[in-house]
């Protein structure tokens, strides 16, 4: 593994405001995502906010090559669904919002599962679950912990709820580069990989499938689906390792850490 960057006070202080930053677009995002609207549209307001409101750079346009500014991932989409116009959301559909905010250099990454309209009881438990999974993984961050013991109290909760784990795409650490070492995998087994220290900045964001693990790619290069067809959800947030536990960078309003 090539080296961990551990941040010195001043660079997590602008770590905190890329978080802060990626968390509030997914603020402002929120009641656009209704049905009748397409992700084409999203992804220009939040474009629009990140740019003109923030005075920031939206991490995903260009990035080796990534179309948009923002990821829309829907229904059986994994991860790194391309915004489109072509593409209206229905009654019904769940949805990930992948965001990545550069503020001075430094990135905030997030990612939130929103229901459009009324979901249906499977696709709410999924999302339900696949929360708990980050945030029991969340739960376990600190000095001496290592990425094994995460990936493992992810695994084993998704799988006790009958549901698979993607494991071709993991969390990363992250910081002036979009993805930094370490790989944080959602899967492993107790007491192995590397071992948290204070000062890394890492995200987590476990892939939860309703069916199967596999996965496939499409044409376009970015868009991972799952293999059956079946539902996938996810959550993403960017943390700091304090002394003592850790600091979740990218935290909502509506969440209590």
């Amino acid at each position: 593994m090539s080296k961990v960057h551990i941040k010195t006070p001043a660079e997590l202080d602008k770590m905190r405001v890329a978080g802060r930053m990626a968390a509030e677009v997914l603020e402002m995002i929120g009641p656009h995502v209704k049905p009748g609207v397409s992700t084409g549209e999203l992804d220009r307001i939040c474009h629009d906010y990140i740019i003109n409101e923030q005075k920031a750079i939206p991490a995903p346009l260009n990035y080796k090559g990534f179309p948009k500014s923002i990821c829309t991932s829907v229904n059986h989409v994994i991860c790194h669904g391309i915004p489109s116009d072509k593409k209206i959301l229905k009654d019904g559909d769940i949805i990930n919002i992948d965001v990545t905010v550069i503020k001075d250099g430094f990135h905030g990454d997030t990612s939130k599962m929103f229901t459009v309209g009324k979901a249906a009881p499977h696709a709410e438990r999924l999302i339900k679950i696949t929360q708990e999974c980050l945030y029991k993984g969340i739960d376990l961050v600190k000095p001496g912990t290592r990425l094994g013991d995460i990936g493992h109290v992810i695994q084993t909760y998704a799988e006790k709820n009958y549901y698979s784990v993607v494991r071709e795409y993991c969390g990363h650490g992250i910081g002036i580069e979009f993805h930094e070492e370490p790989q944080v995998l959602h899967y492993g087994r107790p007491g192995t990989g590397f071992e948290i220290q204070e000062g890394m900045t890492f995200t987590i964001e476990p892939m939860i499938n309703a069916g199967k693990a596999q996965t496939k790619l499409k044409k376009d290069g970015w868009t991972v689906e799952t293999k059956d067809g079946r539902l996938s959800a996810q959550w993403e947030h960017t943390l700091a390792v304090t002394a003592n536990g850790v600091e979740v960078l990218t935290a909502r309003s509506e969440e209590s850490f």
